[in-house]
């Protein structure tokens, strides 16, 4: 589904990652991945979506909007989408296609950092 040198590489910023797929599409579940600091939640579980799909190169979900104090709050679309048996929330974030799954990851994230 994924390289396995990547996922390993997803691993170290998420070790109970786990791989999964629902209509065609390639998806991790990061179980209380730790999110930037000034965040709240400090953790949270994570869906990353690395691969075209929703409307965007790819997309970071998360079960509830996360509160962060960004000097630009991420755009949560407020939408309840419904992936893997779960109910999820996304923000507007355009990443550049080509990148690793953890740089995919980390650009995502950039949107909530406290700075």
């Amino acid at each position: 589904m994924f390289p396995e040198d990547q996922v390993t590489e997803l691993k170290e910023l998420c070790p109970e990652l786990k791989l999964a797929s629902e209509g065609g599409i390639a998806y991790l579940l990061m179980p209380a991945l730790a999110l930037p600091d000034g965040c709240t939640p400090a953790r949270s579980d994570a869906l990353l979506s690395p691969t075209p799909a929703h409307g965007y190169p790819s997309r970071l979900f998360f079960p509830q909007i996360i509160e962060c104090k960004a000097k630009k709050v991420p755009n949560w679309n407020g939408k309840n989408i419904h992936i893997l048996d779960r109910t999820w929330q996304t923000y507007s974030w355009n990443v550049k296609p080509g990148l690793r799954l953890a740089q995919i990851l980390l650009e995502h994230m950039r949107a909530l950092r406290c700075i």
